[in-house]
């Protein structure tokens, strides 16, 4: 694994810990602020880890990445 790996997945475990649940009119969801690298969050997004709108402030962990942080 190399850092780019590294620092991609302790991301998202900063991600969810810092996560919380949110209800939409759909679903519930986990919803955390953007506070990490722009090009880490890109490659999460590429990965399908997390869901970003380019303006919005936070992000979505999606069902992958929920799986991946349970799973190690």
């Amino acid at each position: 694994m190399n850092n780019s790996e590294k620092t991609a997945k302790l991301t998202l475990l900063l991600i969810y810990l810092t996560s919380w649940d949110e209800k939409d009119l759909v679903s519930n969801m986990r919803r955390a602020w953007k506070g990490y690298d722009f090009d880490t969050l890109d490659k999460l997004e590429e990965d399908g880890l997390i869901s970003q709108s380019k303006t919005a402030k936070s992000v979505y962990l999606t069902e992958k990445g929920l799986n991946v942080r349970r799973t190690g």
